[in-house]
């Protein structure tokens, strides 16, 4: 097939050279983009006098049409074509006749693809932002369950200090806030028209690069056409947050993974989000949890491939850059798949409050509350630490916890304790204690949601 590009050469290369160059079998995902952004361009184009209208309309009539026969699949994508621009331009002007060879007037494939994946992955960003509003909304709503609900909190895998599971959980509605409004700084950012760049050096034609970019939905032109052809830091932006939306969500699976193992048995997943074993019949894995971890790795590679790509390439567009797309939708499709699942494996996750209740007394979590009951009788704190130290130490010995100490055993240690102690060491009063703001007390996690809840709906009363 001799190429539309034909005339510095004779447009005929080797079938293995086609192969390689060829992107339409993944960038014909952007054939709605492509087309629409035709569509706008046509416009500007006879808005400036560079085409007549009655082209423009014909123009955009065949666009329409080859719209709905690929949405319908009455219209395949041609295996043979270079790319979904070259594509579509050629049904068009097999549809229209010559009129369609006037659609590439001022403007290049440079700034035609880089239009078409900046409006592809706003779109992607829309997707996957509403994505993260769902799962923030089950978290919220577990939170709430387990609002009082007390758990031993870690630091270096060691029990620690109580918390309630409830807090746990809005730690990652923390998390998942920051990925939202990460993607919404991205999307900003991609919001600017690369189209009317053409190659690199603009046009000699007197062409209207707002309009064309208002009729498409975006903020402004890019100021510099040299930049716009050669620009992938929005992509670059994306990879880079959904790599820590992805980073987020491995973490709170290992958790889960960790918690719903007999050793902790804090939770049980559903059965919808497990397997079983082919030859161990009481296993039940947690393997949706254990994937979207492995997943994980999978967008990091694609955010280093595309860092990879661009770091050595001179400006302005050089055809490394088809690599972009692929790292790109694949990491998209890997979110937004993990997503989902990580959805419905939450919503199904059910707390086991017992299990959760005694690891917290079987770790000895309120010993600093115990060294602060003796400060609070004027020991100095470092003489209170080491007097708990050893009550725990005598607890291990013993087979005991804090709270079923007699007072005649707390006595032996120190005389400053009196029936009092009980009341101070209770692992509920020393979560209620915590009423520093952001901590784990149950009117402030109640306050944590509440924050979250409102930021989903744009904002939260003072």
């Amino acid at each position: 097939m001799t190429k539309m590009w034909a005339g510095r050469t004779d447009g005929k290369t080797d079938k293995l050279a086609d192969d390689f160059n060829s992107s339409i079998h993944f960038d014909c995902r952007m054939f709605r983009e492509d087309i629409r952004g035709s569509m706008a361009h046509a416009a500007m184009l006879a808005k400036q006098g560079i085409i007549t209208a009655e082209e423009a309309e014909k123009i955009t009539e065949g666009l329409g049409i080859i719209l709905e026969e690929l949405e319908s699949g009455a219209l395949a994508f041609d295996p043979d074509s270079e790319d979904i621009h070259m594509f579509v331009e050629q049904i068009l002007t097999q549809k229209i006749g010559d009129a369609g060879k006037k659609l590439h007037t001022a403007r290049s494939r440079n700034d035609q693809v880089a239009l078409d994946l900046r409006m592809y992955l706003k779109n992607e960003i829309d997707g996957i932002s509403s994505q993260i509003v769902n799962l923030l909304e089950i978290l919220c709503n577990k939170a709430e369950e387990y609002q009082k609900t007390i758990m031993p909190g870690y630091t270096h895998l060691q029990r620690a200090q109580p918390i309630t599971f409830g807090h746990h959980l809005m730690a990652y509605g923390m998390m998942l806030l920051r990925d939202l409004d990460r993607l919404q700084g991205c999307r900003r950012r991609t919001n600017v028209s690369p189209i009317g760049s053409c190659a690199l050096a603009g046009t000699t034609y007197d062409t209207d690069r707002r309009y064309e970019a208002k009729l498409l939905g975006f903020d402004s032109p890019c100021l510099n056409s040299l930049d716009g052809v050669s620009d992938r830091d929005f992509a670059l932006e994306l990879l880079s947050d959904l790599s820590i939306l992805m980073m987020h969500l491995s973490r709170f699976c290992e958790e889960i993974i960790l918690w719903c193992s007999w050793e902790f048995r804090f939770v049980e997943l559903s059965d919808s989000y497990t397997t079983g074993s082919s030859i161990m019949p009481q296993k039940k894995n947690p393997d949706m949890a254990e994937l979207i971890r492995g997943k994980t790795g999978r967008v990091y590679g694609d955010l280093m491939a595309l860092l990879t790509t661009l770091k050595g390439l001179p400006l302005a567009y050089n055809k490394d850059m088809q690599e972009d797309k692929e790292s790109v939708f694949d990491a998209c499709d890997t979110v937004k798949m993990c997503l989902d699942v990580f959805s419905g494996m939450l919503s199904g996750l059910k707390a086991n409050p017992k299990a959760m209740l005694k690891a917290a007394q079987g770790g000895f979590i309120n010993a600093t509350d115990l060294a602060d009951y003796l400060v609070g009788r004027g020991l100095p704190f470092r003489s209170a630490y080491k007097i708990s130290g050893q009550i725990v130490a005598y607890c291990i010995e013993n087979g005991k916890v804090l709270e079923n100490l007699t007072l005649e055993e707390y006595q032996s240690h120190s005389e400053l304790f009196d029936e009092e102690v009980y009341r101070f060491i209770d692992l509920e009063r020393c979560v209620e204690k915590r009423i520093s703001e952001g901590g784990t007390s149950f009117e402030s996690v109640a306050e944590q949601i509440r924050v979250v809840r409102g930021s989903l709906m744009g904002g939260i009363e003072k």
